[in-house]
């Protein structure tokens, strides 16, 4: 608390009591003229030094131009001698004071106050600047870690520097602590704290549009092309990173340093949060209008490190602006953090929504895998990777109306617990595509080829999820589950595609038949062999792995019965024999191809609709890749 004497600011803890029982003290009394002897050398004493550094009083030095001169040089002696002249000064005021309030005496000794603290606030003015110059390479250093990969040769070539920036801002710190104590102690704590906020708060506001933050407005960003919505949360997210982790710690950290003392308290919450709660409130407001735009599956991914975002700088937000003056930045992330949570559960919704409406109606060539699979098997395993944020985010959600069978197999479903609500989530997903997958089976004429179309697409399914975090989520009784249909619908195309070629061949190969029954017999077989391999020719299967277990099938199936035909007939029956046993094994093992021997894919209408082209590009890569 600042007293005030007859208008006339005072430090309390200057006031003694010795000094007050000056004012019943005689001016005959030898120890008043002592003391009286003392003060005017004290009060022409401070007036040297201060005049020293500004030539407009009366009795000011030589230096007409040291008023632009920087009293804080790397000295320290200049700025420690003008210091204590104003203590001197200060200590003389208050004892002319007690002796006689309108003195000549104590008004002079009033103006030259007024000179020293106007050239305390240039000082504390420059250097809260030279402060920013160094922060904003700070915040240089911190976004170039973020967006390029060569980080480490930046900070590296910039060690010296850095080591050199350290050093002047410790120092600038201890002089800006020096010149708020003196100005508080002098009774001009008011503009003290004016200089500093307003100094301070232009450097973060500059800071902020140096990091990219600017006022959001729905209208602008509404019409955004991808493009820029996806570079403009990229900058956003860069933004929070250096703002929390530097920026404002950075400024609550100066202004309890400057402000020590525990009966400063409100003074720095009042600094901290004229100089932080606007820009702050500005930067957290960005995921608010951002939750109010379109709903398109392609944004998902950013929603969710928007929400990621919040969610893990959540305790630092909470300690740096914890004061109750503050309250609104808390409120503002709070708010932000909660409509971000709710875009991505309507986000889903209209993915899932996407995909049921999905309605092609050209079949795949060869059987392959869909595009409509690969795009939502890619984009369920990319939402995996944010498996904590969605299921804080989906806490509560309405039950999937997905069969209890579909996702714990009857056995265990007694046993386990019911799936979390995010695994439940993504299997109802998966569920979504494979019901679509089954009706664009039944687009082949051929049947073998449709379940050969149902393998390859559940084969896919399978392997995304077991190479991603998707497998751990769905579980182990999932993925066995999953595995066995891809081994019944192989089975299945084996039955259909090939039976006809084991039927050709007597139901007991080695039976006894003349060699003219056997011939025509091996003649059949042959034209039914080469028949299924020219259907099969275009026929695609890219997992290796599914490739070489329907070959096996195939072989089981077809070869052991022929090889027992063929060494039981084979005398006779030379000139129509086309295959060995070996032959015919060679040639089942090259039926069926990879996809690079395929032709063009038809893309499916539901990746127009998601984003107006083909493969959207998120940062995590193409959709639509293997």
């Amino acid at each position: 608390m600042v007293l005030m004497r007859n208008g006339f600011p005072i430090a309390k803890h200057q006031v003694s009591d010795s000094e007050s029982s000056l004012t019943a003290t005689t001016p005959s009394c030898p120890r008043q003229f002592f003391s009286d002897s003392i003060m005017e050398l004290s009060v022409e004493s401070a007036r040297s030094i201060i005049a020293k550094w500004d030539p407009l009083l009366p009795s000011g030095g030589e230096n007409k131009d040291s008023s632009l001169t920087p009293l804080f040089t790397n000295t320290r002696q200049e700025a420690k001698q003008y210091l204590n002249a104003v203590s001197k000064l200060q200590s003389a005021m208050q004892h002319l004071l007690t002796l006689n309030s309108s003195s000549d005496r104590l008004v002079e000794a009033y103006s030259l106050m007024q000179v020293a603290m106007k050239r305390l606030e240039r000082e504390l003015y420059r250097i809260s600047a030279e402060v920013r110059d160094h922060v904003d390479t700070q915040y240089s250093l911190n976004y170039s870690s973020c967006s390029s990969s060569s980080a480490s040769t930046t900070t590296d070539s910039h060690s010296d520097d850095n080591s050199s920036d350290d050093e002047s801002i410790r120092v600038a710190r201890v002089d800006l602590k020096a010149i708020v104590e003196c100005m508080f102690s002098a009774g001009y704590g008011k503009e003290c704290v004016q200089v500093y906020t307003k100094v301070r708060k232009s450097i973060v506001t500059e800071a902020l549009q140096n990091l990219g933050v600017e006022k959001p407005r729905l209208s602008k960003i509404k019409k955004m092309q991808w493009e820029v919505f996806d570079f403009k949360i990229k900058t956003w997210l860069n933004a929070v990173k250096v703002s929390v982790g530097s920026l404002f710690p950075g400024e609550w950290s100066l202004c309890n340093y400057i402000f020590p003392s525990s009966d400063n308290t409100t003074v720095i919450e009042s600094c901290f949060t004229e100089i932080c709660k606007d820009g702050a409130e500005m930067l957290f407001t960005f995921p608010e209008i951002i939750a109010k735009c379109e709903k398109t599956p392609e944004k998902m991914f950013r929603l969710l490190d928007l929400y990621e975002a919040l969610s893990q700088n959540w305790p630092k937000i909470k300690s740096i602006f914890s004061y109750e003056s503050t309250s609104s930045v808390r409120l503002q992330v709070g708010v932000s953090h909660l409509k971000i949570g709710e875009a991505v559960r309507a986000t889903l919704s209209t993915f899932e929504t996407a995909i049921m409406k999905e309605s092609s109606k050209t079949p795949v060539p060869g059987g392959r895998i869909h595009p409509l699979t690969r795009y939502v098997m890619n984009y369920i395993s990319f939402l995996a990777d944010y498996s904590d944020a969605l299921t804080n985010i989906l806490i509560d959600s309405p039950k999937t109306p997905m069969p209890e069978s579909y996702f714990r197999s009857p056995k265990l479903a007694a046993k386990t617990p019911a799936p979390p609500d995010l695994a439940e989530r993504l299997a109802w997903e998966i569920l979504l595509l494979l019901c679509k997958i089954d009706g664009k089976a039944e687009l082949y004429k051929n049947v073998a080829q449709g379940y050969l179309f149902l393998a390859n697409n559940m084969q896919y399914v399978v392997t995304k999820a077991r190479n991603s975090k998707l497998g751990s989520i769905l579980g182990d009784d999932w993925l066995a589950s999953h595995d066995q249909k891809v081994k019944e619908y192989a089975s299945k195309y084996v039955n259909m595609a090939w039976s006809t070629l084991e039927m050709s061949l007597p139901e007991t190969p080695k039976e006894a038949m003349t060699p003219a029954e056997a011939s025509a017999k091996i003649q059949f077989f042959n034209m039914r062999f080469q028949e299924a391999c020219r259907v099969q020719s275009t026929w695609i299967v890219p997992d290796l792995k599914l490739r070489e277990d329907i070959q096996k099938l195939v072989a089981s199936k077809v070869v052991a019965k022929y090889r027992d035909f063929y060494v039981r007939h084979w005398v006779g029956s030379e000139s129509v024999i086309a295959f060995s046993p070996e032959d015919l094994q060679n040639h089942i093992s090259l039926i069926l191809h990879d996809v690079e021997n395929a032709g063009s894919i038809v893309l499916p209408a539901l990746l127009v609709h998601f984003s107006g082209q083909a493969l959207p590009k998120f940062r995590r890569g193409n959709l639509g890749a293997k």
